[in-house]
């Protein structure tokens, strides 16, 4: 299949069925961090990348095969190999998808577009929503994310706040730490005023633990995990 992955095991969702709604790596960021290499198409421009009848006609396919049988699948999650929100059509297939099954579906999202309320009210409809923020200042969100020109950490914040007034299901905000970059005590306690803006469900700690875009990103120690984890708080957890 094309634009279907998986399942595969997920240790943020169980047994995860992926689909990717773009092509291999069109985002509007080109994180350092990234296991599937450099961005190809950095961009925020939102159009149909894949055509929508063929997602749904490989998802309808594997809700009829043995593969569906054999493993109980515990979420659908739109991730795969872009940013998904960039999909125009997305609300449309997120309605198709939920008319196909009753397995829970999940949105992955580094959260660029949330500034666009078009966006936002695309987005509703799923059961669970992952989206990332890997800093909350300027300087350091050019450094780890390389964001496509235009894109301003506090409007991605500001997508985030409104969002939640919104979305009535669980929001896991994940934050990926990166060593000497946004894992200092001090950054940690700026994540922590902005969390508290945001207020997500869980905030799920990551770290680059498979290949990166850049070879000499390099995850925080553990001690400094553990202390930044008490900093965010009780609803935090190390993934």
């Amino acid at each position: 299949m094309r634009y279907l992955y998986g399942p595969v095991h997920s240790r943020r969702l169980g047994l995860s069925l992926g689909i990717t709604l773009t092509p291999h790596k069109v985002c509007p960021f080109d994180c350092i961090y990234c296991q599937l290499g450099k961005t190809i198409i950095k961009t925020r421009k939102r159009q149909s990348y894949i055509k929508s009848n063929e997602i749904i006609s490989e998802l309808k396919e594997f809700l009829r095969s043995p593969a569906l049988k054999s493993a109980a699948v515990d979420y659908i999650s739109i991730s795969g190999f872009g940013e998904p929100t960039l999909h125009s059509n997305i609300t449309h297939l997120i309605a198709e998808i939920k008319k196909l099954t009753l397995i829970p579906l999940a949105l992955f999202s580094n959260a660029a577009l949330f500034y666009d309320p078009k966006v936002r009210r695309d987005v509703l409809e799923v059961d669970l929503l992952l989206p990332s923020l890997d800093a909350v200042t300027q300087d350091v969100f050019e450094e780890i994310d390389r964001p496509a020109p235009g894109i301003k950490i506090e409007d991605v914040i500001k997508g985030l706040v409104a969002l939640r007034k919104k979305f009535k299901s669980g929001i896991y905000l994940e934050i990926m730490l990166v060593k000497n970059i946004n894992d200092s005590l001090e950054y940690s306690y700026k994540f922590k005023e902005v969390i508290d803006r945001i207020k997500p469900d869980k905030i799920q700690l990551n770290i680059p633990v498979r290949s990166t875009t850049e070879s000499w990103v390099r995850p925080p120690d553990k001690e400094r995990l553990l202390e930044i984890k008490h900093i965010l708080g009780e609803t935090c957890e190390i993934i």
